[in-house]
């Protein structure tokens, strides 16, 4: 994505590339590599979601399986706007939409298709799902909510591989505790362990947590049209996660 401000920074999003798809066989295998790249990344919060609503373990691995497959086969791509907004927004619409009206067309075929786009073993999606609690707000906020999770942890994992590759990496495992601000250890410990005075510990820390805000909105631009959905989808993860 490219680090210029104003609407040419969305001009290569992954979410430009599948909205962006055309007859040619170039731009389908973009946008084809470039959905796969998000439901990849949405695959927990989108089967969270239908577990949420009744369906078995198995069930919900075959709607999840079944769901991907579709809507990379059958012409999903064409239906995906992306001037519309928020790509998270498409996504759980068409997971609906696909609950209401395909399932029973699906589980006449073989469960989720010929193509496995999930090795759920690998996954372990049950022991997950085990230690999430469905929110009293219901389905759609539980969707959001392990959203914003999923990006929070995309960010941080981005922002660690950044660190290694600096040849910061015990400083990063020793300050990412202060990036949720819950877990920060005190600032002369943190001195102590990283050979740094506390001076330059709290200017480390406020590096990081800049490094990481930006990581942040970086990973959000991928899914989003505009600097103002941009904004927008910033200030509701924040809101998200403070609701109990």
């Amino acid at each position: 994505m490219a680090d210029s401000a104003g609407p040419r920074r969305f001009l290569t999003t992954q979410w430009s590339l599948v909205g962006a798809v055309g007859n040619d066989h170039a731009s389908q295998t973009r946008a084809r590599t470039a959905m796969e790249e998000l439901c990849k990344a949405y695959w927990y919060p989108l089967y969270a979601f239908v577990r949420s609503r009744g369906y078995s373990a198995e069930d919900a691995q075959d709607l999840t399986q079944a769901f991907f497959t579709r809507i990379l086969e059958t012409g999903g791509l064409a239906t995906a706007d992306r001037n519309r907004g928020r790509f998270r927004s498409y996504l759980l619409g068409a997971l609906k939409h696909f609950l209401a009206n395909e399932w029973h067309r699906e589980k006449a075929q073989k469960r989720g298709g010929q193509v496995q786009f999930f090795e759920w073993n690998d996954l372990d999606p049950e022991d997950r799902y085990a230690g999430t609690a469905t929110p009293s707000a219901g389905s759609e906020f539980l969707f959001d909510r392990e959203w914003a999770l999923e990006t929070l942890s995309a960010a941080l994992e981005a922002l660690r591989q950044e660190m290694v590759r600096k040849g910061k990496g015990e400083q990063f495992e020793v300050l990412k505790g202060s990036l949720s601000w819950e877990q920060e250890a005190s600032r002369e410990e943190i001195a102590e362990r990283l050979h740094m005075s506390e001076g330059a510990v709290k200017v480390a820390i406020h590096r990081l947590r800049q490094r990481y805000r930006d990581l942040l909105r970086s990973t959000i631009a991928e899914t989003v049209s505009t600097e103002a959905d941009l904004d927008d989808e910033m200030r509701y993860l924040v809101s998200i996660l403070r609701t109990e």
